[in-house]
């Protein structure tokens, strides 16, 4: 740069301070003033060219350029061997090496020796929850099952796991190998108010799965979320209740099997049996099944009368004609009767049970009426505990 500064001495006069120019030794690296208010052109940079020896005997240069082209390839190549040698056999092409997994840094402890089972012989689920207040979710670890039953060790094991009562979706969990303890390791989230999570009810389903596709019902587990949220992430164990154990209530319970066919629109029950009825008489046992939707009864049919047990068998099939979008309407109320002599007389009622949607229904009769929607001519058959009449 050119920095002149005016400065007036004695005589009025001015006087350049610095000079303009800087001093570039002679052997140092040529300097281009770029701010001197103009460019340089390439004609005004000085060069040398380096010395260059030309020797005598071109064929002995070519030679030595051969045997030293060579012996960089050889190093080349050593090079390369050594670094796949030292990162692994996995590379692109030839010249890029990607490496390998190393198994042992990823080693795990076997998940029977982190979470042993409580001593015992019957089947066990173990899974843990956590409540995120921040995202509003309901976080479900599943784990294991411990100590299943012999005839579903070959089985696949399947879980279905929804969140009463106004839950819709199940969601569902494969178990990641077969035997007396399977594993899941899966996570599952349910998107749930704070206040809501609190009055519900966490259903989990086993399911063992046969080859052929067939499902059988191994055991159930209610888990009330009402105060265990306190300790989030600790592993709990529970017990599955196996349907063919599970108590009778005080009226006794029904079998129920429902299908649902949508391009047919027709909904298929069949009335299997009853256990733990409390008789009045010995005039026999019927079923009157009715289709509702809304508060409108659209048709009633009642099942033959089967003589005078506790546990009476009716495998007795209804169908009724129901169309897709009255799904989330209708309702199916079943009443166990005590028919009279005297037809003037309504007949006793021994107990009655609705199924259906959230409208009309909660905990294991929604359950069951979702099942029915969520698979597709397939029959799903539920015991149902029954109750008084309203």
């Amino acid at each position: 740069m050119c920095c002149l500064r005016r400065k007036k001495n004695k005589q009025g006069q001015y006087q350049e301070l610095i000079s303009v120019v800087p001093s570039v030794p002679g052997h140092s690296a040529p300097v281009i003033p770029v701010s001197q208010g103009f460019c340089a052109r390439h004609g005004e940079i000085p060069f040398s060219l380096p010395p260059r020896c030309v020797p005598q005997n071109t064929a002995v240069l070519r030679d030595a350029e051969r045997q030293e082209k060579e012996k960089e390839g050889a190093m080349k190549v050593d090079a390369q061997r050594d670094i796949l040698a030292h990162r692994g056999s996995l590379s692109v092409g030839s010249w890029y090496p990607v490496g390998s997994v190393l198994t042992g840094l990823y080693s795990m402890t076997p998940l029977s020796e982190v979470v042993a089972p409580p001593l015992g012989m019957a089947t066990r689920l173990c899974f843990s929850v956590e409540y995120r207040h921040s995202s509003e979710q309901l976080v479900v670890s599943l784990l294991r099952l411990s100590n299943l039953l012999p005839r579903f060790h070959s089985n696949m094991t399947l879980v279905e796991l929804r969140l009463l009562p106004d839950d819709r979706r199940p969601r569902q969990a494969k178990a990641r190998g077969t035997g007396p303890d399977p594993e899941f390791n899966d996570c599952l989230i349910f998107q749930v108010s704070a206040v809501c999570v609190l009055r519900s009810t966490l259903s989990v389903c086993v399911l063992s799965v046969e080859k052929d596709g067939k499902r059988h019902a191994v055991g159930r587990v209610l888990f009330p979320l009402e105060g265990e949220l306190g300790q989030a992430g600790r592993v709990l164990w529970r017990d599955l209740d196996p349907e063919e154990e599970t108590q009778c209530s005080e009226l006794g319970d029904v079998q129920i099997s429902l299908s649902y066919s949508s391009s047919l629109q027709r909904l298929s029950l069949v009335v299997l049996g009853a256990r733990g009825l409390q008789l009045l008489t010995d005039a026999g046992v019927c079923v009157q099944v009715s289709l509702q939707i809304h508060t409108q009864m659209v048709k009633t049919k009642r099942s033959c009368v089967v003589e005078g047990e506790q546990d009476p068998i009716f495998n007795y099939r209804m169908t009724f004609k129901l169309r897709p979008q009255h799904l989330d309407d209708a309702c199916l109320r079943f009443e166990l009767q005590h028919p009279n002599d005297n037809r003037s007389e309504p007949p006793a009622l021994l107990g009655v049970l609705v199924l259906g949607p959230f409208m009309y229904a909660r905990g294991l009769q929604l359950q069951h009426w979702m099942d029915m929607i969520n698979k597709a001519q397939e029959p799903v058959r539920m015991w149902h505990r029954l109750g008084r009449a309203i």
